[in-house]
């Protein structure tokens, strides 16, 4: 247990005025616990941090698990026929705890309506800000990631070829890093046309000579991401595709190129975003229509947002993509994206594959 991380939960116990805060999402409980054995697709666990206790409440198939890794915990077994909710407000009722926190982003509405029939006052928390700034051992975990991302762009372009499949790149892309890692999500394959869709679903669609391949995937290392795009040419590069790439290659560059004349201000984000959109406007191409970048760690989207609407400063120890695009319709797109840490010395390129017109 990270006992610096719990010692800021406490404070949001005492700055939103609850008796306990009740962690309900997955990254947030590996975040505090380092437990990272309930699956994301079912509701079989949660965390109930109140001023003096840790509560770790799941049913008793997870009962030598917790116990062997929460060590800092007590074990709250929900006993058969109840739910999760029932279980929290029965331990609630036993430590006297009537007003608690949660986080409304990760709760559903039939579990609010029974956790409001328990508690006098709820209020949301987030714990985003706790997560923006990493670690030593977070940034490694990261950098390892994108070291092999690195390498499973490398091994692909040996794979692309006339005849293959979006899905099939796809497939080649996951195998390759599920060998000694996880994806971080499901890998973007686009050919030709589909790379104007920035979150295109990777179809059956046969590459052909003179189109652009776009490449969108992540590695995932003991919990923490990565998120890598690149974008190439099957053949001899057209002007205009040469255009394009060139005006998103350039617009990263001088967003991060900001990022090191400004390293020891205070830096907006939007402000970063707004540098790397303008530059794709003034070079006659469509705004950017979606964020520069997002924050990265045991989630693929977090804090801090690179966008025109961001509140968010940027601090040492952040790291986050940036990822100009341009698409066209019915033509196609490009996007390059890489990891930035900021350092005292400066912002810090975490993955490392090539960023020029690459020709297969």
């Amino acid at each position: 247990m990270n006992k610096k991380r719990f010692t800021k939960v406490r404070k949001i116990l005492e700055e939103k005025q609850v008796d306990a805060l009740l962690i309900s999402s997955i990254p947030n409980i590996i975040y505090l616990s380092g437990f990272s054995g309930f699956s994301k697709e079912e509701r079989e666990g949660f965390l109930l941090i109140t001023k003096n206790h840790n509560f770790v409440i799941t049913d008793g198939r997870y009962r030598s698990a917790v116990k062997l890794g929460l060590k800092d915990f007590n074990f709250v077994e929900i006993e058969q026929g109840q739910s999760l909710t029932e279980t929290i407000s029965i331990v609630a009722r036993k430590n006297k705890i009537a007003r608690l926190g949660i986080e409304k982003n990760n709760i559903t509405v039939f579990e609010f309506e029974i956790l409001s029939k328990t508690f006098k006052k709820i209020k949301n928390f987030s714990l985003s800000s706790l997560r923006e700034i990493k670690n030593e051992e977070e940034i490694l975990l990261i950098q390892k990631a994108c070291s092999l991302a690195d390498k499973a762009f490398d091994y692909i372009l040996g794979k692309i070829k006339e005849g293959i499949s979006e899905t099939e790149l796809k497939f080649e892309i996951e195998f390759f890093i599920k060998r000694s890692a996880d994806i971080s999500f499901s890998t973007i394959v686009a050919f030709g046309e589909n790379c104007a869709l920035p979150h295109h679903q990777s179809t059956n669609k046969k590459l052909k000579k003179n189109q652009i391949v776009l490449l969108d995937f992540g590695v995932k290392i003991d919990n923490y991401c990565s998120d890598m795009t690149r974008t190439i040419f099957f053949g001899k590069a057209t002007t205009e595709f040469k255009k394009m790439y060139q005006a998103v290659l350039e617009a990263q560059k001088q967003a991060i190129d900001f990022l090191i004349r400004n390293s020891n201000k205070d830096i907006k984000a939007s402000t970063v975003d707004k540098i790397a959109r303008d530059y794709i406007v003034s070079r006659g191409f469509p705004a950017i229509p979606h964020s520069l970048g997002h924050g990265i760690g045991l989630e693929v989207h977090e804090d801090p947002k690179l966008s025109p609407n961001s509140k968010s400063k940027l601090s040492l120890g952040n790291i986050f993509s940036v990822e100009p695009g341009i698409y066209i319709p019915n033509f196609g797109g490009v996007r390059i994206e890489d990891l930035v840490l900021l350092t005292k010395r400066g912002p810090l390129l975490l993955s490392n594959a090539n960023r020029e017109i690459i020709e297969v």
